[in-house]
This record gives C-alpha cells, structure tokens and sequence, in this order.
C-alpha cells in the first residue's frame, strides 16, 4: 500500500516521500495518527498545494520540541515503587509512569512519546527515550527506588547490591564487637576473681582464656 509522508517517520522516510507499507501498518499507525494519507492522486495534489504551510508548521513544532529538549535531555526522575530485597519490582515501570512522572515536575509529555527500549522491572537507573518530535528525541533517567531516601543514594552512584552489602558488613562488624566485648569482659572478670583468692596478677589464667578465645575464633 502507498502512501505520502505528512511528517518524517524514522526507517520510513521524510515529509512528502511515497512510500510502501503493509496496510496494517498504514490504517493502524501511520492514517491514525495523522502522520500520512493514502498515496491517491488527489491527496498528493493537495499535499503539493499544503506543502509550504506544513513545512512552516513542522519548523515551528520542530523549534518548540528543541527548546523543551535543552530543558528536559539529561534529566533524573524518581519513580516509588515497592520491590523485594533483591530489587526486583512487583511489576514494572511503564510509558505512562514515565509520562507523568516527568509532567508533575513541568515537564508536558504524553506517554505515546516515551519509548523504553527495555522492560524496567528492577530498581536503579534507567534511561529512556523521550521523542519529543519526529526530528527531536532525547534521554532521560528514571531513579527507580522504594523511598526517596534510597532513590538519593542511588543517585550518587550505589545501586541495591551495594547498598545491602554495605549493610551486611556493617552489621557482621557489629556482632564482632559484641563478642570482643564479652571476650574481655570475662577476662577482666577472671583476673579480678584469681588476684582476690591470691592476691597475685592472673597471668596463666588469662593466656588460657585468650587461647580459648582465639580457638573459637577460628
């Protein structure tokens, strides 16, 4: 099926190109959304007689989408949601979530504009696509965590892993010194104990425990 080109369409081609397509793809997409019309002789005669206006039209929209990429390319969103222990999502963040994450903080996009290349079914940094036009797409970042807390973390470069590991290590370090407490607290209890009955330093006494201690240790 032939059809001509309202605006440019990515692998497809530019504004006024007749171009074949599979008729699924022209009634579904391309006439839906007003992005071409059937390549009959009166339609291509009345692109010829519009050509100029919707040249100048798609310059100005074009302008407009570059503008709000210099403000919108590059930006962090933070997106709340619940997940395991191991960061997997119950569920997944999608074009919607995107769309109006990036709107409540003044950004106006529809989430027919977002594009994620990649399902986003884990926490962390994700970067999707925000086209903005049909010449004009830019990258953002979704910062997909359980608090906001955690989204700032990740933000400076730790992802979930990290994170539980770092807790991990700070609570076995903990634990070894509890056991480093109570190791010389029955030290100072022995010694106390033997210099009351002898009335001499517990030196012997003290070298058993220490060893005993160190067995356990290991």
């Amino acid at each position: 099926m032939q059809v001509i080109l309202l605006e440019r369409v990515a692998k497809l081609g530019q504004m006024g190109d007749v171009v074949d397509v599979k008729p699924g793809f022209a009634r579904n997409y391309l006439l839906l959304q007003g992005k071409a019309l059937t390549a009959s002789k009166e339609n291509i005669a009345s692109f010829e007689n519009q050509k100029a206006q919707l040249e100048a039209q798609n310059l100005e929209t074009k302008k407009e989408a570059e503008a709000m990429a210099d403000r919108l390319g590059g930006q962090q969103f933070i997106v709340i949601r619940q997940a395991s222990d191991g960061g997997n999502l119950y569920g997944s963040v999608t074009t919607r979530d995107a769309a109006e994450t990036a709107t409540a903080e003044g950004y106006t996009i529809d989430r027919k504009q977002v594009i994620i290349r990649q399902p986003i079914k884990t926490l962390g940094l994700h970067e999707v696509e925000v086209h903005l036009h049909p010449e004009v797409m830019v990258t953002i970042e979704l910062n997909v965590a359980r608090s906001p807390e955690e989204a700032e973390l990740q933000a400076s470069g730790k992802s979930i892993q990290e994170l539980a590991a770092e807790e991990e290590a700070q609570a076995e370090f903990e634990i070894q010194e509890l056991f480093d407490d109570i190791g010389a607290a029955q030290l100072d209890e022995l010694e106390t104990e033997v210099e009351q009955q002898t009335g001499e330093p517990a030196v012997q006494e003290k070298a058993e425990l220490d060893e005993k201690l160190d067995s356990d240790d290991d």
